[in-house]
Parts: C-alpha cells; structure tokens; sequence
C-alpha cells in the first residue's frame, strides 16, 4: 500500500488499497480500517484535521492495529 504523508500533530502517513485504510500516527501505532471506500479516502485525505477524522469517523469501524 502506498502511504501518503500528511500534515496533522497526530497523523503520519495514510493509504487506501482494496477498501482498507491505512493510517500510520507519529507514536509509531498503525491500524487498519476495512471495508472503507474510496470517496471516504478522499473526505480523510482533504480533512483538515486528520486526528479529528480519525476519531469520528473511522475509530470504532472493526480496526486493526498492525504496529
């Protein structure tokens, strides 16, 4: 998966492959957030504040924690 760098005191990198979001946080956690899709990549990719998106939009979906 292709991790995006973004800019957020929370966030790190964020990805997008086969319906699973990737997001890697500066305290060297990562989870992954299935059965998302593309548009709300893209609503997350555009989102102002990538830690507030995370916590009202895909905390809470069935995630994953990779690291």
């Amino acid at each position: 998966m292709k991790l995006i760098p973004v800019v957020s005191s929370n966030v790190e990198t964020i990805g997008y492959e086969d319906g699973i979001i990737e997001v890697h946080f500066h305290n060297g956690y990562a989870y992954r957030y299935p059965n998302c899709s593309e548009q709300l990549f893209r609503e997350f990719l555009n989102s102002p504040s990538k830690g507030s998106f995370v916590h009202t939009r895909l905390k809470g979906t069935g995630e994953v924690r990779i690291r």
